[in-house]
């Protein structure tokens, strides 16, 4: 389920944050000493279904945790937001190193550091800005998740002088109501894949089938189980599933429609930018990459996963050291993914016996059956074409044992030889000769 990004809801989290701020200034620096409570969250603001309050109610976000969140998001809304409220404050012009903040090259205006937060939220209470600083701990949440974090001071300066930074990601969900969509580089070396096809147009048998309504019920219902239910406790986060079976048969496709019918994102990794020769570079590229796609409801599908997830060997030299130490990493890092994850292998035997335990599923691609491969054949040719008399569909499916795959590129070689006659009637020769064709190409005899 997706939540729009509400105009007002926004509005009224910077109005709070803007009384706390003012009551701070004023708790401060007033020459009268007026001493009053901070303000309190006002009514209703966090009512609303929208990715903030969302994200909000979901980790349970405490006032401290929520108005950091504020402070960080405030600049993306309004430029001059703390300008106008500091600056209208202040008794007169000056430095207030306790303040904190920072400008920026392109940006003139006002921007929070840690040291902004602990005074805003702690003024000059020694141990309150002590335990403001764990909203920054590797540990926290805001970190954890890559939601914001302080970026590190020049060597020597306080810790707290960091600069207050969200990650665009959580931007463009709180401002637009979804997560930015990586470009593939080699920090996110994965593709978004999609579909036109249909839950129809898959063709496999009925226990293959019946795994994968499984896998989309846990898809469409996991975050009920796990924070309605309260079972995160309990259970670990994520799903890691294993398709194996040979080239064709539906994997890809599978993954493919899992996303579209959920309303998911489906990223297909490039294992080949993931791997590198180099001690320590294969598992910097993986932690890139899963760290992008932390808490994002994301689905990772890593094709022709042997070469990341394949059988550690006995230590022999030092690269079998390290290649199994890239497989213990991985190991640790599937698991704590917080999306589902998705193996896919020709042979279930190539995939280490650690990573089999953890499968929550693991599913077969059988190549289908003669009563299959008829049925892939029917559906296969465009409306547009004519089949000549002497085509004989049950004999070719009885015949020739085909991929689903393997059909489709039958079918589009018959098309364009038809194109290229003039007409768009297929014959039985034109089948055969395709068929022989597609069967050369790994390796078999007609």
């Amino acid at each position: 389920m997706k939540y729009l990004p509400d105009v007002q809801t926004l509005e009224q989290g910077l109005n709070y944050l803007a009384q706390v701020i003012k009551w701070r200034m004023d708790y401060h620096f007033s020459s009268n000493g007026h001493k009053v409570p901070m303000p309190s969250s006002p009514d209703g603001w966090l009512t609303g279904e929208t990715p903030l309050t969302r994200f909000i109610h979901k980790h349970q976000l405490n006032t401290a945790e929520q108005l950091t969140l504020l402070m960080a998001l405030a600049p993306h809304l309004q430029p001059d937001f703390f300008d106008c409220l500091i600056t209208a404050n202040l008794p007169q012009a000056g430095d207030y190193p306790q303040i904190g903040g920072w400008r920026g090259k392109a940006h003139r205006g006002f921007l929070p550091t840690g040291e902004t937060v602990l005074f805003m939220l702690g003024g000059n209470q020694f141990a309150e800005r002590l335990r403001l600083q764990q909203l920054f701990s590797e540990e926290h949440l805001f970190a954890r998740d890559r939601v914001l974090y302080l970026d590190s001071p020049t060597d020597g300066e306080p810790l707290m002088s960091g600069k207050l930074v969200m990650v665009p990601d959580y931007i463009d969900l709180f401002t637009q109501g979804h997560f930015s969509r990586p470009h593939f580089s080699i920090n996110f070396p994965a593709q978004r894949i999609t579909t036109e096809m249909e839950w129809e147009d898959l063709v496999l048998n009925a226990q293959t089938l019946q795994q994968i309504h499984d896998l989309k019920a846990w898809i469409t219902y996991g975050p009920t189980i796990l924070y309605d239910w309260n079972m995160k406790k309990k259970l670990k986060l994520g799903y890691r599933a294993l398709f194996y079976g040979p080239p064709g048969t539906g994997k890809t496709l599978t993954a493919s429609l899992l996303g579209k019918y959920t309303g998911k994102d489906v990223y297909k990794i490039d294992i080949s930018m993931v791997v590198s020769k180099f001690i320590g570079e294969t598992e910097k590229n993986l932690a890139n990459l899963f760290a992008r796609a932390e808490s994002k409801d994301w689905i990772l599908f890593f094709d022709e996963a042997d070469a990341l997830f394949g059988k550690r060997t006995n230590v022999r030299d030092a690269h079998d050291k390290y290649a199994n130490q890239e497989v213990s990493y991985l190991l640790q890092r599937i698991e704590n993914y917080d999306g589902l994850v998705i193996l896919s292998s020709n042979f279930k035997s190539n995939i280490d016996e650690a990573f089999i335990r953890r499968f929550q599923s693991i599913i077969q691609f059988p190549m289908p059956n003669s009563k299959e491969r008829l049925q892939l054949w029917q559906m296969a040719f465009p409306f547009q074409v004519k089949l000549a008399e002497t085509v004989d569909l049950p004999k070719l499916s009885a015949g020739y044992e085909l991929s689903g795959s393997d059909i489709l590129n039958v079918i589009q070689y018959c098309c364009l030889q038809a194109l290229q006659r003039g007409d768009a009637t297929i014959y039985q020769e034109d089948l055969l000769h395709a068929i022989k064709r597609e069967l050369s190409k790994a390796g078999k005899i007609m």
